[in-house]
C-alpha cells in the first residue's frame, strides 16, 4: 500500500524539478527550462501528487475556455502497479493505487468548474483503457495528426 500521498493544484512549480521528474521517466520532453516554463504558464490547471515530499505524478490541463484538453497525465512508474510493462514516459500503464486518477479528475473537474464544453485527451496503447475509465469516449472517424519532432517515423505514437 502507498503511503499518503498529497495532491495539490498548483500556481508554481520548480522547474528544475519537473525536468528532473521527466528525465527519471525517460520523457522525450525538452529539456530547456525556458520552454517548460512557458509550458507550465500557460497550462490552464497542473496537479502534482507527492509523497513525502517528493514529485510522484504530473497532470495538466489547458483550454480556449470552450474546449479543454487533459494534456499531460505522468505517474513515476515505480507507483504503478505489477501491470505496468514498458516503464517510460510516466505512460499510465497499471494505476493500481489510483493516483494518477486522482491528479487526471482533479484537472477534469477544474476544466469543467471553468464551463468548457467539451474534454479531449490523446491516448497511446494502455492508456486507452485508463482514458476510458475516466469517461472518455473514442471519437469516430477522427485522425491525429502531427507536425514536429513527435512525427518522426520511429515515434510508435506518430507511426
Amino acid at each position: 500500500m502507498v503511503k499518503k500521498v498529497v495532491y495539490e493544484v498548483i500556481e508554481q512549480l520548480d522547474l528544475q524539478e519537473l525536468r528532473a521528474f521527466y528525465e527519471k521517466q525517460h520523457h522525450a520532453t525538452t529539456h530547456s527550462l525556458e520552454k517548460l516554463e512557458r509550458m507550465v504558464e500557460r497550462s490552464f490547471c497542473f496537479v502534482t501528487a507527492r509523497q513525502e515530499g517528493r514529485l510522484i505524478g504530473i497532470s495538466r490541463g489547458v483550454t480556449d475556455g470552450v474546449r479543454g484538453q487533459l494534456v499531460e497525465c505522468k505517474l513515476d512508474p515505480a507507483y504503478q502497479g505489477p501491470a505496468c510493462i514498458t516503464r517510460i514516459d510516466g505512460r499510465i500503464e497499471h494505476d493500481a493505487e489510483g493516483i494518477a486518477r486522482e491528479m487526471a479528475l482533479r484537472v477534469i473537474e477544474s476544466l469543467q468548474n471553468y464551463g468548457v464544453e467539451r474534454i479531449d485527451v490523446q491516448a497511446y496503447g494502455t492508456e486507452v483503457d485508463f482514458c476510458e475509465d475516466l469517461g472518455f469516449k473514442r471519437a469516430a472517424g477522427i485522425a491525429l495528426l502531427v507536425m514536429g519532432p513527435e512525427a518522426a517515423a520511429d515515434d510508435p505514437v506518430a507511426g
